[in-house]
């Protein structure tokens, strides 16, 4: 059974009959999702692997990288060569979409200020040819440990991890673009198959996250070079993580949402946002409620 304050919140904020399509997102398994690794391989070279190993799976509109598997548990990738190499890497399609939406390059200066364990900065890394200077930041030195391990096996070499809570970063610090997947909740990750989750999710728990995303932005925001862009994204379908800390955090700073413009993203499932260019993913069967919004910051 999802948790009341759960059930309550997403009535209040969305209505009945868009929290009835939350809920229905949330009671059936999710299915398995992998990225190709540009670094070491190319997206044809992936679907011939899983062709061949009689995986079935299907393409995405909005990545050639993206994977989603027909029937194939994670057991049965992990067992292939090319997991271990690291030429794909399991990622769910959610968490995909905020480095696209970033569309990191090569040359800039990237900050990935929550990185572990790692997925989305090595997805950057490959998005940019390991052309970029990318710094990862994670406060838990065994998640840092997992991080170093992750980067290494997918041969992202042209990151420099930091084991620091990103928002104690010295203001000197400047970035071209910033990718802020917040700490959260994990509201949009819940499965009513799966009692951990479940009991792991409080309504303290994202009051808590709320407030800690909030000094993230604030810090982004101050980091982030004039006429640079961010990304802000969380694994939430809750307001009170999403729209109100960039209601919260943008106050005092020259910044403003711009829209989403992926190719073959509105293909995908959507809930209503509060905040005109934000984008918040309806949890299914193939994705995990997300939320994210892409901020410049005005010269």
């Amino acid at each position: 059974m999802l948790p009341e304050f759960f059930l309550k919140s997403i009535e209040a904020q969305y209505g009945a009959e868009t929290a009835a399509r939350i809920v229905g997102g949330m009671r059936s398994a999710r299915r398995v999702s992998l990225r190709a690794n540009r670094l070491k391989t190319d997206p044809e070279a992936v679907a011939a692997l899983l062709t061949e190993h009689g995986i079935g799976f299907e393409r995405l509109p909005w990545s050639e990288d993206a994977f989603l598997l027909t029937e194939a548990r994670k057991d049965a990738l992990r067992a292939l060569p090319a997991y271990e190499k690291g030429e794909i890497y399991l990622q769910s399609l959610s968490s995909m979409l905020p480095p696209l939406a970033l569309m990191p390059q090569a040359g800039k200066d990237i900050l990935d200020m929550a990185a572990a364990p790692g997925g989305k900065t090595a997805q950057m890394a490959a998005m940019t040819g390991n052309r970029a200077n990318i710094t990862a930041c994670e406060i838990n030195k065994i998640r840092a440990e997992r991080l170093q391990y992750n980067l290494r096996r997918q041969g992202a070499s042209r990151v420099n991890v930091m084991v620091r809570d990103a928002a104690k970063l010295e203001d000197f610090f400047r970035f071209d673009q910033i990718l802020l997947d917040a700490p959260c909740s994990g509201s949009g990750t819940l499965l009513e198959t799966e009692p951990r989750g479940l009991s792991a999710f409080s309504e303290k728990l994202a009051r808590n996250s709320a407030a800690v995303q909030l000094r993230l932005l604030r810090k982004a925001l101050t980091l982030l070079k004039p006429g640079g862009a961010m990304v802000y994204s969380t694994c939430s379908v809750l307001g009170i993580e999403n729209e109100d800390v960039l209601r919260a955090g943008m106050k005092g700073f020259k910044a403003e949402i711009e829209p989403l413009s992926l190719p073959g993203i509105d293909r995908v499932p959507t809930l209503p946002a509060s905040l005109p260019g934000a984008l918040c993913v309806c949890p299914t069967a193939e994705y995990e409620g997300f939320f994210m919004a892409r901020i410049r910051k005005m010269g």
